[in-house]
């Protein structure tokens, strides 16, 4: 689904992403994980377009993507949530996800100004995909409320049906569990493999390593900019330089 070759970012003479190659398979689950700095969410700003790479290259599906804006590779079937979700608190939960699928219409100025037919047909696909996206992510309930009032664990929800609605092939998660309970924790990860089941390839970062050694098909341990290890659970859990770097002796030993 996803190829990196030799990316870098530089900021000044901070080099926040150094030399990666990694690979990320269609319909599985990755974790990148490392202590904070290492890069991670700088890695996903390169994927999704937010910041352009010093050099390397980034392949979807085998095209390049490279450097590309973010709108475009968003139209190319790549989604992402944040850490904190930003929702328009003013406005219900469901308008708030109807702007999702915009991505994915056509009408414009033209068709608002004359009230034309597709932007009504167009209006009606993007309530549709909402409320489908809502009820996915178990919500259904709460499409009317304000998204200003809705909990944290809800707003990690509405987040993913936010990125369902443009209609992704590969979701970028970027600590979708942070600031949630364990039974939440739980629950949201019981919700990234309903996604991956529909055939969506899903890389997210997280720090909650128990969720991540259940979760994850494959991980990848950045630190200082750098991919120090990659590999199953497993691998990840008894290599060396992971826990010295990062997991720490008493993670090893618990498992």
């Amino acid at each position: 689904m996803l190829d990196v070759q030799g990316l870098n970012k530089a900021f000044g003479g901070l080099r926040a992403v150094r030399d990666i190659d990694a690979s990320f398979e269609r319909g599985k689950i990755t974790a990148i994980i490392g202590p904070n700095g290492a890069g991670k969410t700088t890695f996903f700003n390169l994927v999704a377009g937010a910041i352009r790479p010093t050099s390397g290259r980034i392949l979807l599906k085998g095209e390049e993507m490279t450097g590309l804006r973010a709108d475009l590779i968003a139209r190319r079937g790549v989604a992402r949530t944040f850490q904190t979700t930003a929702l328009f608190d003013h406005a219900s939960v469901l308008d708030n996800l109807i702007v999702g699928h915009r991505l994915r219409t056509r009408s414009g100025f033209w068709d608002a100004l004359i009230g034309s037919g597709r932007l009504a047909a167009e209006e009606r696909e993007c309530r549709r995909k909402a409320e489908e996206a809502l009820d996915f992510v178990g919500l259904s309930h709460i499409g009317n409320r304000l998204a200003a009032d809705v909990s944290q664990d809800e707003r990690k929800r509405i987040a993913f049906a936010l990125a369902l609605t443009t209609e992704p092939e590969l979701l970028l998660a970027d600590e979708p569990a942070g600031g949630v309970n364990p039974d939440e924790t739980n629950g949201l990860a019981a919700l990234m493999r309903k996604i991956v089941a529909t055939g969506v390839t899903l890389i997210l970062i997280e720090h909650k390593m128990r969720m991540v050694m259940e979760l994850a098909d494959k991980i990848i341990v950045l630190d200082h900019g750098e991919k120090i290890a990659d590999g199953t659970p497993q691998d990840i859990r008894s290599h060396q330089r992971v826990i010295d770097a990062y997991l720490g002796a008493d993670h090893a030993a618990a498992h």
